[in-house]
């Protein structure tokens, strides 16, 4: 099991990163949320979950413990395999998860790529006691800090200055992206980073 990879981040991509840890590139699948916080060249600390298949070993990377937790519940539901859950957190924050989970909010469930009303309903039963309630008294009316209205321009921008365009370049796409969305919803924020990638390329 390999709980951490620590060192230099060697590349970024949309969907993971390269860590290089004692000489050897560690390629690790992350949302775009804890992309956003990794920057080439510099070293991070990266909790990781070991996913092994008979075909391949996929490394996960998250933001902080938190996440790989959830991540590692998720899985326990029928029908999640470690995609779904990566794209369930690519969408929700963890409490977002434990809220939507505890209070039965199917609908904020089936705005995950994959996730149909009776995938949904599935988690809801399966998981509501294995997830728990939000942590730090998180009220329910008011959306986790880094999913908050706005929140979605600084994690396209790092994950664009990761990927190599300059500030000015990732400014531009980000206000390009935001007029294209006005009033829609932003959570997927993989969808919005591939969208703005599509408006620098062109």
């Amino acid at each position: 099991m390999i709980a951490f990879v620590n060192g230099r981040v060697a590349a970024a991509g949309p969907d993971g990163a390269v860590v290089e840890v004692g000489g050897v590139g560690l390629a690790v699948q992350c949302t775009p949320a804890t992309l956003a916080g990794l920057r080439v060249g510099e070293r991070a600390h990266v909790p990781t979950s070991l996913v092994v298949r008979e075909d391949s070993l996929t490394l996960y990377g998250f933001a902080d413990d938190d996440e790989k937790t959830v991540f590692e519940l998720l899985q326990t539901a029928s029908g999640v395999g470690p995609r779904l859950a990566l794209a369930m957190l690519a969408v929700h924050d963890p409490n977002a998860l434990r809220r939507a989970v505890a209070t039965e909010d199917l609908n904020a469930l089936t705005k995950v790529p994959g996730i149909g009303r009776k995938g949904a309903q599935r988690i809801v039963l399966e998981l509501k006691d294995r997830l728990g309630m939000p942590l730090d008294g998180a009220d329910g009316d008011t959306p986790a800090p880094s999913f908050a209205a706005a929140a979605w321009r600084a994690q396209v921008h790092a994950g664009l200055t990761n990927l190599g365009w300059t500030a000015r370049d990732a400014d531009a796409a980000v206000d390009a992206v935001a007029a294209e969305v006005d009033g829609q919803d932003t959570s997927d924020i993989a969808a919005l980073l591939k969208l703005a990638m599509r408006k620098l390329s062109r």
